[in-house]
């Protein structure tokens, strides 16, 4: 797992071909903005992200984030324990990305 800032997070799934995006927040927090193109893979469902998780190509590389960057670390070792090699966690989730990205403070 590699952790990126908003910033590196925006250009790397702009220019990788590659790039799966997951949310791995709960289908409320989804509800509430998510990252464009981003699938939802609930990581409090832990049986189900394991099943969605288990189908996901290894060679893909996987962008993950939460609402503040700690489910998504937990998302990446998961991800990583199956096989999947190219895992990037977003510091400090959609927070940080809303704040940096989305309506960056002058």
């Amino acid at each position: 797992m590699k952790n990126i800032t908003p910033l590196e997070f925006k250009n790397q799934i702009e220019s990788d071909t590659n790039a799966v995006i997951i949310d791995c927040r709960t289908a409320i927090e989804w509800d509430e903005g998510i990252i464009e193109n981003s699938i939802l893979l609930d990581l409090y469902d832990a049986q189900g992200f394991m099943q969605e998780s288990e189908k996901l190509d290894k060679n893909k590389n996987y962008y993950v984030y939460c609402k503040s960057g700690g489910r998504s670390v937990t998302a990446c070792q998961v991800l990583e324990s199956l096989g999947i090699k190219n895992t990037f966690n977003l510091l400090g989730g959609i927070t940080s990305w809303q704040d940096k990205i989305v309506a960056p403070k002058n």
